[in-house]
């Protein structure tokens, strides 16, 4: 190396190389980190980068693959107003690390000194085959560069996990906690993420809570159903009250009908009729 550059800074010429030659430095811990989408890792493909090994994010199989698409959907659910997911989305976590999580949710909001997305604020794994020290080791690197909360889902022994930044190390999740958070629309249960028949449950909830259109028009003709039924038994009620008797066929006319301004017009004159026919007018 030339006597003249300094060692301190980080700099490194290959030996033998010449003194003009070019150095390559490498960063030092006390460099400030790389933005969290700048790219080490090729956009696109399942080249990832953990301290700088590359290594290959291989597609999954079976109970692995449909557990990912169970959480992403009951993940997709719950993300509140202001917050977006993603799937497989790099994230730079220092200099030698660009990889993805499994799923994440982040500020919608781009961050406003860089432009760009914000840090995600949970991020989840899901392992099967896989040894648990490559999930260990992401969660680490992602609470370190300020990621709130990891999650790891284990497929093989149907557990979840929590990192922990006490102990750092994971903390296996009960079965009955729930995941409480300001990126949720509503508390998410463990389960969810362990049960396919769970998971359904909770994606109905989340849309209930979330007050997603559909929900609410299902809801409205719902209760408008109930209400045209209630009605309608009404009406029988009090014409079975005044000793006026109805062919099954009328009966189930009048069961069946939903207009709620017509139904309020039969219970009136039921009130006061003397027949069917002062009701219903002619069949």
């Amino acid at each position: 190396m030339d006597p003249g550059r300094s060692a301190g800074d980080g700099a490194l010429s290959a030996p033998g190389a010449r003194a003009d030659s070019e150095l390559i430095r490498c960063p030092g811990p006390n460099d400030p980190l790389p933005r969290i989408d700048e790219r080490l890792a090729p956009p696109e493909t399942r080249l990832e980068y953990l301290d700088g090994i590359e290594m290959f994010a291989a597609p999954a199989d079976g109970p692995h693959a449909t557990r990912h698409f169970d959480v992403t959907r009951v993940l997709g659910a719950h993300v509140a107003d202001g917050y977006r997911g993603a799937v497989d989305m790099l994230t730079r976590t220092g200099h030698t690390s660009d990889f993805a999580p499994d799923a994440s949710i982040f500020p919608a909001a781009p961050d406003a000194p860089t432009g760009g997305r914000q840090l995600e604020e949970l991020a989840f794994e899901v392992a099967s085959e896989q040894s648990i020290a490559v999930p260990t080791e992401k969660a680490r690197q992602l609470v370190r560069r300020g990621v709130r909360r990891v999650f790891c889902v284990l497929v093989g022994q149907r557990r979840a996990l929590e990192w922990s930044r006490q102990s750092d190390g994971w903390r296996t999740m009960t079965e009955t906690e729930v995941i409480q958070d300001r990126c949720l629309v509503r508390p998410l249960e463990i389960r969810a993420l362990l049960d396919v028949a769970a998971a359904d449950e909770a994606v109905a909830e989340a849309l209930v809570a979330r007050g997603a259109p559909a929900i609410e028009r299902t809801r409205a003709q719902s209760e408008a159903k109930g209400h045209a039924e209630a009605k309608a038994t009404a009406v029988l009620a009090v014409l079975a009250a005044r000793g006026i008797e109805l062919a099954d066929q009328l009966r189930a006319r009048v069961l069946s009908f939903s207009d709620s301004a017509t139904l309020d017009r039969w219970l009136a004159r039921a009130a006061v009729a003397t027949s069917h026919e002062q009701v219903f007018g002619e069949p």
